[in-house]
């Protein structure tokens, strides 16, 4: 089961699932007709939900059951890219971030696990972001959501890897996606260098889950930037300080 199955990396995770012969995806998103539009192309099951909404995250789950049996893997892999600034963000925008980047894991692990649970197995993997490990520059409400996934995530992990439950956070810099480059594909960013396309993404997932790996990492490079960080947690903030000027155009 994936959501944001339409498009990005979420359509690339249905790809590259179907491509294993598992038994069966489903391909969960607001976008009605690009969710048929993947589901169609890889034999799978659309069904459209509002991963903000829980009872649309419960229903998600049964129609799951209903076609396929038993959940093996649930893909938390819709989110929102927030707005830029922090404080002076207006709550609803706040709110909206919070409900689709932190409630919807919630969400779906609420749903799934009592069933992974009697089992003694079930997989869940989180599309996080290097930005729960590090930070987002120019977007608190980004990070702020981020930070708190991976916290979920993580409590997951020691509360229920010793009753068969596995836990991934896919964390990625930048990807060449809608949410990157922006709707027509022009949007300027300083995560462009080095961005990866949503296959590479996919294909680090499909990798990452095979080893059992908390954290999959696209871009190894976010491993040694997140060791600085903790071996010096104030010469890392000067660094991101200085990195936020030059980002920013100012002078360092």
């Amino acid at each position: 089961m994936v959501t944001g199955g339409a498009s990005g990396i979420g359509r690339a995770l249905c790809r590259r699932f179907a491509a294993e012969r598992v038994r069966g995806v489903v391909v969960a998103d607001l976008d009605v007709e690009g969710a048929a539009q993947v589901a169609g192309e890889i034999g799978g099951l659309a069904v459209p939900t509002d991963v903000s909404v829980e009872a649309e995250v419960v229903r998600l789950v049964e129609r799951t059951r209903e076609a396929y049996g038993p959940i093996d893997l649930f893909c938390s892999n819709a989110g929102i890219a927030g707005a830029p600034g922090g404080a002076e963000v207006p709550n609803e925008v706040w709110q909206r971030t919070w409900e689709v980047n932190v409630m919807a894991h919630i969400y779906a692990a609420r749903a799934v696990l009592p069933g992974m649970l009697a089992r003694g197995q079930g997989y869940l993997l989180q599309t996080v972001s290097a930005a729960g490990l590090l930070t987002q520059i120019g977007s608190a409400s980004y990070s702020v959501t981020k930070h708190a996934a991976l916290a979920f995530a993580e409590w997951l992990a020691i509360t229920h890897g010793d009753a068969g439950i596995k836990v991934s956070c896919l964390c990625p810099q930048g990807v060449r996606t809608k949410m990157l480059l922006g709707a027509d594909g022009r949007r300027e960013s300083f995560l462009l260098e080095g961005a990866l396309e949503p296959e590479e993404v996919a294909e680090a997932a499909v990798a990452g889950l095979a080893e059992e790996r908390f954290l999959i990492l696209p871009h190894p490079e976010v491993a040694e930037y997140f060791r600085r960080k903790a071996a010096d947690y104030d010469r890392w903030l000067r660094g991101m300080r200085r990195f936020q000027a030059r980002v920013q155009g100012l002078k360092p």
